[in-house]
């Protein structure tokens, strides 16, 4: 039997998650036949490898066109500084979107990507992808329905997906659920969420980290939450979704052989990069 472990020490997002599992061994043209269903032409992907901290990773990009076009890792706008979290006031005449691929950091102008769960749902049955991993794309989805209803006092079918309904956010969660199934493990351990500390610009405004949805999600789902002693986001609701939705065993074995190890980078450029290790056992 092989179990696929994530490990969550330096963050967990969309994309971290989808290059751990690239980088671990799933088929890049599995991933790339599912995508090219998507009927959205305001996207392509691109995989290649980064250093982080030195460290060799693989690297997955959702890049999008200019009526798509984010500033994702705009580190000024999120945190009011490069290597500060304590935000400052918003930028005048910033109008850019901000979205960390599952947590949305936008202005008022911003009109792309308000899907509806149903919408969301309807785009995930289009796709030529097995049932397993079309299962594991809508658990993820429901799971941040309920966490972004619970955050903002409404229902899951009445939640705009602000923060989820954008393309490439769309292209994470389906990526990653697609990667996993290919991998064929017998289950998933995650054993702790890490982020870091601070505050955090969204469309909401100025949010303490980590950011509702994140608690929503580690609340409602059983999750073990560690804060580190580091400014910054390093969980995003899609990572933490994922987790949540995959995860079938909270603890490690006592003993176990690592088989391969896969790293996925993250984009922000924090003190302490973001990298995600899945880490394949027997």
């Amino acid at each position: 039997m092989s179990k696929l472990y994530f490990d969550c020490e330096t963050g967990i997002s969309g994309d971290m998650t989808v290059a751990a599992l690239l980088d671990l061994g799933a088929d890049e043209e599995v991933l790339r036949k599912v995508l090219s269903g998507v009927k959205d032409d305001g996207f392509h992907i691109v995989i290649r490898r980064v250093k982080k901290a030195g460290i060799d990773c693989c690297d997955f990009d959702v890049v999008l066109d200019k009526d798509h076009e984010n500033s994702d890792h705009d580190m000024v706008y999120l945190y009011g500084g490069k290597d500060g979290v304590n935000s400052a006031e918003e930028p005048s005449g910033h109008t850019n979107i901000h979205n960390h691929h599952g947590h949305t950091h936008m202005n008022e102008h911003e009109h792309h990507g308000h899907r509806t769960l149903a919408e969301v749902l309807s785009i995930i049955d289009s796709l030529d992808m097995t049932d397993n991993a079309r299962s594991i794309a809508k658990n993820t989805f429901d799971i941040l329905a309920k966490a972004e209803a619970k955050a903002h006092g409404t229902t899951p079918e009445e939640v705009h997906f602000h923060e989820v309904g954008a393309i490439d956010s769309i292209v994470d969660i389906v990526s990653a659920a697609v990667c996993l199934d290919n991998l064929n493990v017998d289950g998933v351990i995650v054993t702790k969420l890490c982020d870091g500390q601070g505050t955090v610009r969204t469309r909401h405004g100025v949010l303490q980290i980590p950011v509702p949805a994140v608690m929503n999600i580690i609340t409602d789902n059983g999750l073990k939450l560690e804060i580190r002693d580091r400014m910054g986001e390093y969980i995003t609701p899609t990572g933490a979704a994922f987790a949540a939705a995959t995860v079938t065993e909270r603890e490690l074995p006592e003993g176990f052989v690592p088989v391969k190890v896969g790293l996925g980078a993250g984009k922000r450029d924090h003190e302490v990069p973001g990298i995600l290790r899945a880490i394949l056992i027997e």
